[in-house]
């Protein structure tokens, strides 16, 4: 008996008893869409948290000085290592395979705009930080290579910042006073979703070129410096020799990672995607024990067709039917069951995920627009695939056993049941 015949046999058993096909379907259809909600909701929520993290910057590794733990060169433990001018432009011209480094001061400035007089959280950095941190501009300009050759006076605002000193008021070439030296106003950053910062998210903070820091603080020292290496596999690699650089201009063991304490978001974004991996596999269990009770059902009907089909089953083996393919039949018999109910379940489960509204997440933290950040439960390809998996397996074991105990049936007994 060929593939399509066993089809239309199985389409037309079926049939016979729609009541009791049209249950046991509705148990599959409900686990598939059960599966796929959850896969959605699981890998949804993974990526928000990490696109969360990942507001901090891509593949970005922050040292800044701390107190040695070891000895060396002499000195004792205990000694506190503080960055100079010098340290970053000796990083960047030893370790050649940093794709960028930046200086980096965080401080609080006193701004005056008209009468208001506000104090806000400010960082001092280099040109390439705002590639490394994600510094998208909405409003004027990003800081360019003039604006530090040329020493000018510039600032770029955050998007909270700016709200706070200026109070909707557009504040791209409007002139501040930042502890009493005039600077003015050149762009403001795009609204962001940061779930992790330093001293602050970048929404709530001001930027100034490094070189500023002479005139506002009399400072040219880095309180820390942040660097990009060429790729995500050389992070570890891209830490040991940086601290190893500033081991030597600083005295100290280059394994002493108390001295120059890091922060390395290659290494946390890689237990961040453990935990999204962990949490899909932990929901796609409970979808597919859900489904399984449905799967439950396939093989109670298709064990009441093995008894009803007894006599059947004896004929087809008198007349020269092997044991392979009864078990063939009945195995595919089940899987059409399931199937069927599987093309209808995963229309319901498209319809239900894009039914069902976004769940808040980071848009009423972060004023985002058009939901952005927020948990969508939407079915793709991928989903569909996992989906259609964890069915086809709940399909073999539910049809396996009913298929076996038809195939073992002895045709005598068979042809005498009643």
């Amino acid at each position: 008996m060929n593939l399509p015949e066993i089809i239309r046999q199985s389409i037309e058993s079926l049939l016979r008893n729609r009541l009791r096909s049209g249950l046991t379907m509705l148990g599959i259809i409900w686990g598939l869409v059960t599966v796929v909600l959850l896969l959605s909701y699981g890998k949804s929520l993974g990526e928000g948290v990490l696109n969360g993290f990942l507001g901090l910057g891509d593949n970005v590794i922050m040292v800044w000085g701390g107190q040695t733990s070891m000895q060396a060169g002499g000195e004792r433990s205990g000694k506190r290592v503080k960055f100079l001018d010098g340290d970053t432009e000796a990083v960047r011209d030893e370790v050649p395979f940093l794709k960028a480094v930046s200086s980096e001061t965080d401080d609080g400035f006193s701004f005056k705009y008209g009468p208001k007089v506000v104090n806000i959280q400010s960082k001092a950095i280099e040109l390439p930080y705002g590639g490394m941190r994600k510094l998208n501009v909405e409003q004027g300009r990003y800081f360019e290579p003039s604006d530090f050759t040329e020493h000018r006076q510039v600032v770029i605002f955050g998007p909270h910042a700016a709200q706070k000193l200026f109070n909707g008021y557009p504040p791209v070439g409007e002139s501040v006073e930042i502890e009493g030296h005039v600077f003015q106003v050149i762009g403001v950053l795009k609204n962001k979703i940061q779930d992790s910062s330093n001293n602050g998210p970048d929404n709530e903070n001001a930027f100034v070129p490094f070189g500023m820091l002479r005139l506002l603080r009399d400072q040219r020292n880095p309180d820390s410096i942040v660097f990009q290496p060429s790729s995500p596999e050389l992070h570890l690699k891209a830490l040991q020799a940086v601290r190893a650089v500033l081991a030597q201009r600083h005295h100290f063991d280059p394994k002493d990672d108390k001295a120059v304490p890091s922060w390395d978001t290659v290494a946390d974004s890689a237990e961040i995607m453990q935990f999204s991996i962990a949490l899909d596999l932990l929901l796609g269990i409970i979808g597919a024990m859900t489904l399984g009770v449905g799967g439950v059902g396939v093989m109670n009907i298709m064990l009441v067709s093995v008894t009803e089909r007894t006599k059947e089953i004896g004929l087809l083996k008198a007349l020269g039917a092997r044991r392979r393919d009864i078990l063939k039949q009945f195995l595919l018999e089940s899987l059409t069951l399931t199937f069927l109910a599987g093309i209808i379940g995963m229309i319901v489960a498209i319809l239900v995920a894009y039914l069902i509204p976004p769940m808040p997440l980071y848009s009423d933290i972060y004023k985002t627009a058009n939901h952005e950040g927020d948990i969508l439960l939407r079915a793709s390809p991928a989903i569909m695939l996992v989906s259609f998996g964890i069915l086809a397996v709940v399909g073999i074991v539910s049809g396996l056993l009913p298929a076996v105990r038809a195939s073992r049936m002895d045709p005598v007994d068979a042809l005498r049941h009643e």
